[in-house]
């Protein structure tokens, strides 16, 4: 069953906005943790402006790709499976059920450290460095998932 061709060019923009958004946080990710981040340079914020955007494009990408992936891209991928959407932790259940998310568990991990590098990194280094390494491990998780979406996407010939 073909899903309504409303839902087929809507996914068609997601998948070409979560390949970029894909390919600019892996791009960032390289840049900002050429090394491991450090105490040092999270004092250095306030006065390197350049360490500082990396940080703000950092949170931002990583951020709007779990955002576009977790609460736009699922749903309709989802719809247009047949499924029945719900509540994000129901969709991400269902999704990981489905083998589109290796785990839900994982993933609420992943909004819940998004959450935190959006909200709270301003205030404390310590949780700043915490949530950006935690951000660096993660991103292999988040492309992971994204392409594994896209994936099916393009294998029934929505794409």
């Amino acid at each position: 069953m073909k899903p309504d061709s409303n839902i087929v060019l809507r996914l068609q923009f997601l998948t070409r906005v979560v390949r970029k958004e894909c390919q600019h946080l892996a791009t960032t990710d390289q840049r900002l943790f050429a090394g491991m981040f450090t105490l040092t340079q999270a004092a250095q914020l306030e006065t390197d402006p350049d360490l500082a955007e990396r940080v703000e494009a950092f949170v931002g990408r990583f951020g709007r790709l779990q955002d576009t992936v977790g609460d736009k891209l699922l749903p309709l991928l989802l719809t247009a499976l047949g499924e029945k959407t719900s509540a994000a932790i129901d969709n991400i259940d269902r999704a990981e059920r489905l083998g589109l998310f290796k785990s839900a568990d994982e993933w609420m991990t992943i909004r819940s450290l998004r959450n935190q590098m959006i909200h709270e990194y301003v205030e404390d280094p310590a949780v700043l460095i915490n949530a950006l390494q935690s951000g660096h491990a993660f991103v292999p998780t988040l492309i992971d998932a994204a392409n594994q979406m896209i994936g099916e996407i393009e294998l029934r010939g929505w794409a």
